[in-house]
């Protein structure tokens, strides 16, 4: 029972359920890549490879996690929303949380090795963006945008791995370009609960440099641009009547997201955060393999 109390607390270090917004994405990026390549004449996925691809992702997030966790312990604990959190409160050592990231960075770049030539190369540099989104907050409020991009790796580089290659990439990239804006999007959205905070102790942010209002603003242009990649995919792809089907329905969760998070009114911005856009995210993933399958 202790070891598993012990597992729980490093899951919620990690936040392990907020695994429901990029996983989907590098899913339904892994599902194209392989009908890319098996239409090409090339093998595709076989479980081995899937489940490389699901390790690469689950060590880079632990780890990106992990190290955002360390480097914010003393912000955490200043900060009333977080000071509850594994580290402030001691329920992790610092050690553990080392070891943790660490081992979760190995683990991504062990199973990047193991997927080809290519995703070896590139994840060394993979890794430095997730690890660094973590910094960006003490000197540009652009942090957000890097936070997007980070995550904007996965079906990238889930793609990387079914090909071998770069070739189709313009429906990775318009893919990358939705998952960056939507990321970035909602977690402005999300910064709102920070804004007086992060001006009072010189910390970036868009809340902080642009207001709740221009914040909101730009929060909701990013979301169009989501909508504008994700119809890209869909045209790129050449996707049918089912993919577009989820697109609307995207669409209309995003509106609905901005439509219950008001300036003067953060009372929803929970449900907005994780609720909303988890449905995003699987979403996405079942419209895209249901079109795949049955369209």
């Amino acid at each position: 029972m202790a070891a598993l109390s012990q597992l729980r607390v490093f899951g919620q270090l990690i936040k392990f359920s907020h695994t429901v917004f990029g996983l989907p994405f590098a899913l339904a990026a892994t599902a194209l890549a392989h009908r890319f390549a098996t239409m090409a004449g090339q093998p595709g996925l076989d479980v081995v490879r899937v489940v490389l691809i699901v390790l690469a992702f689950a060590g880079a997030r632990s780890a990106a996690m992990g190290f955002n966790r360390i480097v914010d312990r003393g912000v955490d604990a200043a900060n009333p929303r977080t000071a509850d959190r594994e580290l402030p409160r001691g329920m992790i050592s610092l050690r553990a949380a080392w070891a943790l990231t660490i081992v979760s960075a190995l683990v991504f770049l062990g199973a990047s090795a193991l997927l080809g030539p290519l995703p070896a190369m590139l994840a060394p540099g993979c890794l430095v963006v997730v690890l660094g989104y973590s910094l960006f907050k003490r000197f540009s409020w652009s942090s957000h945008l890097v936070l997007g991009l980070a995550l904007a790796l996965a079906p990238g580089g889930a793609w990387i791995a079914v090909t071998g290659s770069f070739d189709g990439a313009w429906v990775p990239l318009a893919l990358m370009a939705a998952v960056a804006t939507w990321v970035a999007g909602f977690d402005v959205l999300y910064a709102l609960q920070d804004e007086a905070f992060d001006r009072a102790h010189g910390l970036h942010s868009i809340p902080a440099r642009f207001g709740t209002v221009g914040a909101i603003a730009i929060s909701a242009a990013l979301h169009v641009a989501t909508m504008a990649a994700l119809v890209t995919v869909h045209l790129l792809a050449d996707l049918g009547w089912i993919h577009g089907a989820g697109l609307a329905v995207i669409a209309t969760i995003l509106v609905v997201e901005h439509a219950i998070v008001r300036p003067g009114d953060l009372s929803k911005l929970g449900r907005a955060f994780f609720d909303l856009n988890g449905w995003v995210s699987v979403g996405y993933l079942a419209a895209t393999l249901l079109d795949m399958t049955l369209a």
